[in-house]
C-alpha cells in the first residue's frame, strides 16, 4: 500500500539519485553483485542485516575508489531512501577473480510507505558520478535489482516508550530521515515484556574528544547490568545486546536505563555556542526485538 509521501524526504531522495546518476561506461561487467537480507519482511524502524557479495570479474580493473550505491524503491519505482557507502575494502584494491563480502546493519527508516520495496545496487565514482557496469538486472541506469523486502507497520515490532533523561528529538538538516536524541546522565525507556529472549540494538555516538579517560556507558534492565562499554573512538557505535527472558523478569513491563559516568555542556567547550544542555551520548536508534 502506497501512502502519502513527505515532500522534504522525496526532495532529498531525488537529489541523492541525481548525484549517483552519472555517465554509463561501455565495456563488460566489472563484477557480479549479490545482496542477502537477513529477513524478507520487517516493520518500519527495524534493523536488518545486509550481506553484500561482489564476485570481481576476470580482467576487471578500477581506476578509483568507487562507492556502493544502495537504493530502496517503492512499488512504482520511486526512490524512498538510500544506504550508499564505501565498501570496507576499497575498490582500488579489488583483484580479478576475488570475492568481496561484508555485512552491514541498517535500520529501516520510519517512512510513509507499506508494502514491497525493491533494493537496487550499483558502483559509482563519488567525484565524477561515473557508474560501472555490473552483471545482472539493470534498470537502464546501471542500477541492478538484487533483493526485495516487505515493509510492515511499525506497530508489528516492540514499541519503546521513552521516559526521563532524554532531550527532544533532532533531525539532520541534510537528511530528514536521520534523527537522534541526546541523553542526560541517565535516560530511561520501557516496553511490554514479550516473556522471551530479546536483542537490544543501540546505535549511538559520543564526544571522545572531550573525555580522558573515555566515557563509560552502562545499560541496565531493572537493576541488572546487561552491557557496559567505553566510547573510545569517534563515529557511531552499534551495540547488539542479547538479553535472556529471565533477565526481563516476570512483570508486564520492562524498565531499562542507559547511563554515562560523565556528561558535558557544549556551551562550556570552545566553539560550543549557547547550547547549555547537559549531554551524555547521542542515540540514533534504540530497538528491542525478540530473538
Amino acid at each position: 500500500m502506497t501512502m502519502p509521501r513527505l515532500t522534504t524526504i522525496v526532495a532529498a531522495a531525488a537529489l541523492t539519485a541525481a548525484a549517483a546518476c552519472g555517465s554509463r561506461p561501455a565495456g563488460p561487467p566489472v563484477a557480479t553483485a549479490v545482496v542477502h537480507l537477513s529477513r524478507d519482511r520487517a516493520p518500519l524502524g527495524a534493523p536488518i542485516d545486509m550481506t553484500y557479495r561482489f564476485q570481481v570479474a576476470n580482467g576487471a580493473t578500477f581506476d578509483a575508489n568507487y562507492h556502493v550505491m544502495v537504493h530502496f524503491l517503492d512499488v512504482d519505482g520511486g526512490l524512498m531512501w538510500t544506504d550508499d557507502h564505501e565498501p570496507p575494502t576499497p575498490t582500488s584494491q579489488w583483484k580479478p577473480g576475488q570475492t568481496i563480502e561484508y555485512t552491514r546493519t541498517m535500520f529501516l527508516p520510519v517512512y510513509p510507505y507499506l508494502g514491497k520495496a525493491t533494493v537496487e545496487i550499483g558502483l559509482y565514482n563519488p567525484s565524477t558520478q561515473r557508474r560501472l557496469p555490473l552483471a545482472g538486472d539493470d534498470d537502464g541506469q546501471r542500477a541492478y535489482k538484487v533483493a526485495t523486502i516487505d515493509l510492515e507497520p511499525q506497530s508489528e515490532g516492540i514499541f519503546v516508550v521513552y521516559g526521563d533523561g532524554w532531550h527532544q528529538p533532532e533531525v539532520s538538516a541534510q537528511n530528514s530521515l536521520d534523527e537522534w536524541r541526546w541523553t542526560t546522565k541517565e535516560a530511561s525507556w520501557s516496553f511490554q515484556n514479550p516473556k522471551r529472549d530479546v536483542v537490544l540494538y543501540l546505535d549511538l555516538d559520543g564526544r571522545p574528544d572531550v573525555f580522558t579517560p573515555p566515557q563509560q556507558v552502562t545499560v541496565r534492565a531493572g537493576d541488572r547490568v546487561v552491557d557496559s562499554f567505553a566510547l573510545t573512538s569517534a563515529g557511531r557505535v552499534l551495540r547488539k545486546v542479547a538479553i535472556p527472558a529471565a533477565t526481563l523478569g516476570t512483570g508486564d513491563v520492562v524498565a531499562m536505563t542507559l547511563g554515562v559516568d560523565r556528561t558535558f555542556v557544549p556551551a562550556k567547550l570552545p566553539g560550543g555556542g549557547a547550547d547549555d544542555r547537559e549531554l551524555g551520548v547521542r542515540v540514533f536508534h534504540l530497538v528491542v526485538e525478540t530473538s
